[in-house]
């Protein structure tokens, strides 16, 4: 089996596993024709337990973000910093507006892997200089854009041609004459998060992280 047909593989079965379709996977269809977790026990109907659906809510942020724990612990504090009303909504306006989040966003790539490769590979310009940092935090009023060679490839033609989601408020996409540039028009919020998710029980998970 190649590479690619085994990465293809374990999203699905990262969606099927948390019981949702993640955009930032950009394989939409997991759950078409077999929405239960994967494994022998998949299609066994269980009773989810507190622990299990707050395990469950903290994955699908994980998988969507492409995070580890670690990092995601670190946007928790990060969020929590300062006189914070809600730290939960703060965590999720720093996520979505991670660049390698906004490439996605923008539909410069299919999926947050795709646009986290792209940037480390020193593909991305925010306001015209090149940064190769993923979880670099975009500012409001700050522009983004792709090294002039990208804009003829396959990969970004595909992906703006078939965006996996609608551009969202908080984003604009203005053409120019070497490609598309995207803008941070204002920070997004939990509202923005393009899947279905319970964040109380993020809220509940991580209490005690400082």
């Amino acid at each position: 089996m190649s590479g690619k047909s085994k990465v293809k593989r374990s999203k699905f079965k990262k969606q099927r596993r948390v019981g949702v379709e993640l955009p930032g996977l950009g394989k939409p269809g997991a759950l078409a024709k077999r929405n239960y977790k994967p494994g022998h026990h998949g299609q066994a109907r269980k009773r989810d337990t507190d622990y299990g659906i707050r395990l469950n809510e903290k994955q699908k942020v994980l998988f969507h973000y492409n995070l580890r724990e670690k990092q995601f612990r670190r946007f928790i504090k990060d969020a929590k910093r300062g006189q914070v009303v809600n730290w939960t909504d703060r965590l999720f306006s720093l996520l979505e507006s991670r660049l390698d989040n906004l490439v996605f966003r923008l539909g410069f790539a299919v999926s947050i892997p795709a646009a986290r490769q792209m940037v480390v590979h020193g593909n991305v310009k925010v306001d015209g200089k090149t940064l190769d940092r993923p979880s670099a935090l975009v500012k409001v009023g700050q522009e983004i854009s792709l090294k002039e060679k990208m804009y003829k490839l396959v990969i970004y033609e595909s992906a703006k041609q078939n965006p996996t989601l609608p551009l969202p408020e908080f984003l604009e996409r203005k053409e120019n004459k070497s490609g598309d540039v995207g803008k941070l028009i204002h920070e997004p919020s939990l509202t923005d998060v393009p899947f279905e998710l319970q964040s109380r029980f993020i809220s509940e998970r991580y209490s005690n992280v400082k």
